[in-house]
């Protein structure tokens, strides 16, 4: 957004009737021209550099001792001016008539047609932005900025000579850098720091003088929690200056350190920006409907909204919250609703809402709250980190500044409200539980009793109509006193009766008064919400009824309505109306399209009446037994089409139930991801029953999920329930295939040494059951974990018996696989040739087979191979595809280990800027391998930092790679130790 930036002539506007651009010019690169998408031949380098010099004169006319000058500078050739007349004869016989004019003894380019040079679209493009920016449309203006970039095809005027030439390309080049540093400014304004990291430190590689680009690094890595690399990074600019220029940093830079090293708050976030117009902010407003009939509670209504009140002010108190607490059914959810509900104009930023489903046997986890919580703020999925800890500090950082009301429904205690709370003023929490809060700090809290009988029968009467009511007012008194005076209970009775027209309030209470059963559980504590829920299901038809019940028995945070219909054994339409009409009674929730959820308390309900009401304990078990089969089924199906061929879908347990079927991998992948909650749920449900086995076989089969780094927490947790299951039953296959899928986990995560003790049992029991396909499996895990524990001579006799059993069975993906993983066993015992050999054996096996994702890994074996024999741009080209399939298949932790294999590469190739980038995207995505997998690439990234001479920050990144090192006991320590203490020598 230079103004001195030469501007280029101008350009025809088209009228109403749009002209084709036929004729086409680049200068943002080598000098091009175009008919259409047809190259002209622009002739020698001076013809070029003549054309160029023309292009960029906006129109107006060059002399022939100009053009001379421009081509040759003082010292011109003898027949310098008849070598510009032909240059500019060849030149008119190539482009469009009355483009190339001569006047006035000189040259001229007239006539372009819009769009017809890149530079003059850069400078459009880079106009519009300054003007959204200065409205405020910092994502319009980042779109327009990123355009203009991506003209650039290289060096400008790339390959033409002559002083003016060179000018013009130091000028274009610095034009180029202030549009890139314009529109990184903005990614950090706009929050984008972490992803600005890999960049930024290419950058500041390649231009390590620029201090515009050392500041925004600075900024980027502080708003990160990466401080001590960021004042590492102003020491190394300090002293480049010192040592090239004789300088000090300008004052920008002293005190952006003088405010990190103060640790300002103003640092931590963005400053303040005008309202982006478009896109919108996202503003979550998640709260359920409040009711229309909402009842009473006034007391309790003022002084909750006091509460909020206070913490919404134009003071700014401490960020509130209020803590309801009570029996099920005492109307907590509504109250707070309805609370909520009358706050929004207060909260004008959004409402965050969540079910926490405290009541059940499990609770939702925090992250993942927090993971839903941040999608709903606007945060992708990518930027969403793993762990709890830095999802709640994204979160808080994402509401700092902002009005933001988070109800927090139905928790199990203060230790998962903690993570969920906002961190500043402005912000309010309400929180609903069964428990008081007591050890929640600061928090309002407000025990809700029951209504009194006036409330509740204002209640009912608004539900059922005054009419019907004043005239049976001692009935419905009845009613509403057999309902022990509970919201809900009485929302429920009150709706039935409403809905029938023909019924009096005298019908509801002999009803009631009928129901021993029913009339003591309404006097029994927790109990009365069952009594309460009893009103509605008693009106179900029988299938209505019985879907009811089966459907209750299902763990899991929620439902397809695939699932369901395999629980059912009907067929999706009539699962659909059956579960539709379910929402109808309020019985069950549409969490989204086609998936359904019980509240926590109706669950337990519905389970007590599959146990009451089912005349045949066979049919609960053969319910839960679908579902399993139709995940397994299913499961299996997305496995066959990740791993084309691979025979281990032969030899999983087999299933009476179908699955679904998908016609391409992106939707099964879709299913899978989607399903991970419940899948895992039904696998940990079946733990202990005549169900173990195939549960163990779907946890197998969904082994992508922790590869994947999704649900890896959740994915642990049933790999261990299996284990405990088959050990306690004696299943020694089942328990082998157990330890099995635990021991991948484990080599995931990078815990090595617990990896192979379930390994090592994991062999035994596959080798007693006879189980082959288990036997195989181990034989390449225990392989791999000799890798990471360099005894790479055992690695190849574990491989080679992997080998043996997949070549028995005809596994060939998987033979090509182990061959992948023996080539690095080659690598560490010396024979490079030998591991090249055999990578490529793998990779050429794979790509018979055809393109998966196992693909990704023999092109990722050949890179490891290619790169010990010093192949680099072999090994490149490897890495390159192998990071595409990986991409593709959402395969993250792959990604990572894969960018920290290119950074590997470049920086045996002294290319350590490139290396330092790619190790940043390894660290933004993760690795297969756990902490001690990301102290690798930290300490590449130092080795690469130093030699770019950013010394401060490289010993930064050794001291964070040490701690990981130490943490985990791995033997890396001590190279780190000697780095830090080389720079501190040095």
């Amino acid at each position: 957004m230079d103004d001195r930036v030469p501007r280029v002539p101008e350009q025809k506007r088209p009228g109403s009737l749009r002209e084709p651009v036929t004729l086409r010019f680049d200068v943002l690169g080598p000098v091009r021209a175009r008919r259409g998408e047809q190259p002209l031949a622009t002739g020698s380098p001076q013809q070029r550099a003549l054309l160029a010099a023309l292009l960029l004169r906006e129109g107006r006319t060059a002399t022939a001792a100009e053009l001379i000058d421009a081509l040759w500078g003082e010292e011109p050739p003898s027949q310098a001016l008849a070598a510009v007349r032909t240059y500019a004869s060849r030149l008119r016989k190539v482009l469009d008539p009355g483009v190339l004019v001569s006047e006035s003894g000189g040259y001229a380019v007239r006539g372009l047609r819009e769009g017809a040079l890149d530079l003059a679209v850069a400078q459009d493009w880079a106009a519009e932005a300054e003007k959204a920016r200065g409205a405020g449309a910092l994502g319009r203006a980042r779109e327009l900025l990123n355009r203009a970039l991506g003209l650039w095809d290289g060096e400008a005027l790339a390959g033409v000579p002559g002083p003016y030439a060179e000018a013009q390309r130091v000028r274009l080049e610095e034009w180029r850098l202030g549009l890139l540093e314009s529109r990184l400014d903005m990614d950090l304004e706009q929050g984008c720091h972490a992803e600005a990291v890999s960049e930024l430190t290419a950058l500041t590689a390649a231009y390590p003088l620029r201090e515009r680009l050392r500041e925004l690094l600075m900024l980027a890595l502080y708003r990160s929690g990466r401080q001590a690399e960021a004042l590492a990074v102003y020491a190394d600019t300090r002293r480049l200056l010192a040592e090239e220029l004789g300088v000090d940093p300008r004052p920008g830079l002293r005190e952006l350190q003088r405010r990190i090293l103060q640790a300002d708050p103003d640092l931590a976030e963005p400053s303040a920006q005008q309202a982006e117009p478009s896109p919108a902010p996202v503003r979550p407003a998640q709260l359920p409907a409040t009711v229309p009939d909402f009842t009473g509670r006034s007391s309790f209504v003022t002084e909750l909204s006091e509460v909020l009140a206070g913490a919404s002010g134009d003071g700014g108190r401490v960020m509130a919250v209020s803590a309801l607490a009570g029996i099920g059914g005492v109307g907590k959810t509504t109250l707070a609703v309805h609370v909520a509900h009358r706050a929004r104009p207060a909260f004008p930023d959004g409402q965050l809402y969540v079910d926490l489903q405290g009541a059940g046997s499990r609770s939702a986890e925090p992250e993942t709250v927090l993971g839903a919580f941040l999608r709903a703020l606007g945060t992708a999925d990518s930027a969403i980190p793993d762990s709890l800890e830095e999802r709640a500090a994204l979160y808080r950082s994402m509401l700092d500044g902002r009005r933001v009301l988070v109800l927090l429904d139905n928790a199990k205690d203060a230790a998962q409200v903690r993570p969920l709370l906002p961190g500043t003023e402005g912000c309010a929490a309400l929180v609903t539980s069964r428990v008081r809060m007591v050890d929640l700090a600061g928090a309002h809290l407000v025990d809700l009793d029951v209504m009194s009988p006036e409330e509740a029968l204002a209640l009912f009467t608004r539900i059922v109509g005054e009419e019907r009511v004043a005239s049976e007012r001692k009935a419905a008194l009845d009613v509403v006193a057999a309902c022990g005076f509970l919201p809900l209970a009485i929302r429920i009775a009150a709706s039935r009766l409403a809905s029938r027209r023909t019924w009096t309030v005298s019908v509801l209470a002999a009803k009631l008064a009928d129901e021993r059963r029913r009339l003591d559980e309404l006097q029994a504590g927790d109990l009365a919400v069952k009594a309460t829920f009893e009103l509605g299901y008693g009106q179900l038809e029988p299938a209505q009824a019985r879907a009811f019940r089966l459907l209750g028995l299902a763990d899991g945070p929620d439902m397809s309505l695939a699932a369901a219909a395999a629980v059912l054994d009907l067929a999706p339409e009539e699962t659909e109306d059956l579960l539709e009409s379910l929402v109808d009674t309020s019985l069950l929730e549409s969490a989204a399209p086609g998936r359904y959820r019980f509240h926590d308390l109706v669950r337990l309900y519905a389970r007590a009446c599959a146990e009451r009401d089912e005349s045949s304990p066979g049919e609960r078990a053969a319910a839960m037994s679908r579902l399993l089969d139709f995940y397994l089924a299913t499961t299996a199906q997305v496995y066959a089409i990740e791993h084309p061929r691979d025979r281990l879908v032969d030899d999983l347990e087999a299933t009476s139930y179908p699955g679904l079927r998908f016609t391409e991998g992106a939707a099964a992948l879709d299913w899978l991801y989607t399903e991970a909650g419940p899948l895992l749920a039904c696998v940990r449900q079946a733990a202990g029953t005549a169900r173990l086995r195939r549960a163990v076989d779907l946890l197998w089969a969904a082994k992508d999920l922790t590869e994947s780094g999704a649900n890896s927490h959740q994915y642990e947790t049933a790999a261990r329930a299996t284990c405990d299951a088959t050990r306690a039953m004696g299943d020694e296959r089942a328990e082998g295939r157990a330890r099995t899928v635990l021991s991948d986990v484990l080599l995931v995560s990078g815990r090595i040494r617990q990896a192979e003790d379930e390994a090592k049992v994991a062999m035994a029991l596959a080798r007693t059951a006879h189980d082959a396909t288990a036997v195989s499996w181990v034989a390449n895990n225990r392989g791999l974990i000799c890798l990471h524990q360099s005894r790479f001579g055992d690695g190849k006799v574990f491989f080679d018996q992997a080998l043996e059993g997949l070549r028995a069975s005809g596994n060939r993906p998987f033979e090509a696989t182990a061959l992948g993983n023996l080539s690095r066993a080659y690598l560490g015992m010396g024979n490079t040739d030998k591991a090249v050999e055999i990578a490529r054996r793998g990779l050429a096996a794979h790509s018979e087979i055809g393109r998966s994702v196992r693909l990704a890994n023999s092109h990722f074996a050949l890179g490891v191979a290619l790169t010990q024999a010093g192949r680099h741009a072999e090994a490149l080209t490897e890495f390159s595809d192998a990071l595409r399939i990986f991409n593709e298949h959402r395969q993250r932790l792959w990604e990572g280990v894969t960018n920290f294999r290119i950074a590997q590469v470049h920086l045996a190739a002294r290319r350590p800027a490139q290396a330092a980038q790619h190790a940043e995207l390894a660290l933004t995505l993760g690795c297969i391998g756990g902490d001690r997998m990301r102290g690798n690439v930290l300490t590449l990234l130092g080795r690469a930092l130093a030699e770019l001479a950013q010394v401060d920050r490289a010993r930064a990144c050794w001291q964070d790679a040490l701690t990981l090192y130490e943490q985990s006991g791995a033997p890396e320590s001590d190279v780190v130790r000697g780095l830090l203490a080389c720079a501190s020598a040095g």
